[in-house]
């Protein structure tokens, strides 16, 4: 049995240190128990979602130039999806294991979680553990990944023009042995490394779904306006790299879109909102299952502060108003005055507190890492003078 955490023990807690992957990469001396061999791991996956269709295609004369619109080495949305979103995925596991673990422990750090609730939330963690574990979880993401993420590849995402590793042929699609590996091995690859990432995000959810059950200590006078919960919010900082990741590889596929079937970029406008509204919602939502304890303590501070309010505004009234102060005691810096002011900011601090663990700060900078690979597109509707002078209007 796992014994629960103590104050100045961190809770074992971890979304990415285990599964049959996990294990398999540990196997193959790709990783070790803290994720160390990084550059190695990436080096592995990229070099075979990749180098492959370097070679098959060179080896068919379809690399660069030929008589398809689409070469290899100019196949913007393939580069980016192993060369760069695909390193960023790996390369995130890290970040999240490092941030996401003393967010947890804050939970413990600031009492939030009783003395009574502590094996209810060493429960949460143990049961996280199993199902991150779980060989049926993966089993069933490389199932879904070889079913339902080729059909939206070839149905939604890859070109409707001749290719490096497709021709269209009377209504069906041809592969090349270039476009055969990509198929069969690249692109599940990299759609089974994703689809991982959103499982952990039902995970993130499932656990703080847990905690929220748990009878919380929350302090509706905290000073972060949120009872004591918005390290919530920074935490969420943890999946920015894997928002930048997605952003990169919706760039990609915007400028595959705008230099090979001609299309222009302000045609996308919608859908890079709806793009960076969505994801940014999917990582901050499951923080909104704390809302209706959030709702309770705030409503639990407004009457109790306004009770004590009330009370000490009565006797300061008696005393200073109703001239009730004891004889040759000065109103000038009485510690009165002082008290009743920090009362007022005390009473403001209940009512300013917000419902939700995050505030817009937080929302901003995780749009901002979503947004930031799409910047470079501009550049197709605007000069680089063009843009540095649009920039420097809207900062100056």
């Amino acid at each position: 049995m796992t014994q629960p955490a103590t104050p100045n023990e961190p809770p074992d807690f971890s979304l990415v240190l285990g599964g049959p992957l996990y294990q398999l990469f540990r196997r193959a001396h790709l990783t070790g128990d803290a994720l160390q061999l990084l550059r190695r791991r990436i080096l592995v996956l990229a070099g075979v979602a990749w180098i492959p269709l370097l070679l098959l295609s060179a080896f068919a004369g379809q690399a660069w130039g030929g008589t398809i619109a689409v070469p290899f080495l100019q196949d913007i949305e393939a580069h980016v999806r192993f060369l760069v979103a695909l390193p960023i995925l790996v390369a995130a596991e890290i970040v999240v294991h490092l941030r996401l673990r003393p967010t947890v422990a804050q939970f413990v750090a600031r009492r939030i979680v009783t003395e009574e609730d502590m094996p209810r939330f060493q429960e949460a963690i143990d049961s996280t553990r199993r199902v991150r574990n779980s060989v049926i979880a993966e089993i069933t993401l490389l199932v879904l990944v070889y079913t339902v993420g080729l059909w939206v590849w070839k149905s939604q995402i890859a070109l409707g023009t001749a290719s490096w590793y497709a021709t269209p042929e009377a209504g069906h699609t041809n592969l090349t042995p270039a476009g055969y590996w990509y198929a069969l091995v690249s692109v599940p690859i990299f759609q089974f490394i994703l689809v991982r990432w959103y499982f952990r995000f039902f995970l993130w959810f499932s656990f703080l779904w847990r905690v929220s059950r748990l009878n919380l200590r929350l302090v509706p006078i905290h000073p972060d306006r949120a009872a004591g919960l918005s390290f919530l919010g920074r935490g969420s900082y943890a999946f920015a790299p894997i928002l930048f990741a997605q952003g990169a590889l919706l760039a990609a596929l915007i400028a595959s879109q705008i230099f090979f079937a001609g299309r222009n970029l302000m045609a996308f406008k919608v859908e890079i909102a709806s793009f960076i509204a969505f994801f940014v919602a999917a990582v901050l939502s499951p923080l909104i299952v704390f809302s209706p304890k959030l709702a309770r303590a705030k409503r639990q501070g407004l009457a109790d502060f306004g009770q004590l309010a009330s009370r000490y505004v009565g006797a300061f009234e008696d005393k200073w108003v109703r001239e009730g102060a004891s004889t040759g005691e000065p109103l000038l810096g009485s510690a009165d005055i002082q008290s009743l002011a920090d009362l007022g900011n005390s009473y403001s601090v209940v009512q300013e507190m917000r419902l939700v663990p995050f505030g817009l700060k937080d929302v901003t900078r995780l749009a901002a890492g979503a947004a930031v690979p799409l910047l470079p597109l501009t550049l197709t509707i605007f000069s680089l003078e063009e843009l540095v002078t649009r920039l420097l209007a809207v900062l100056l």
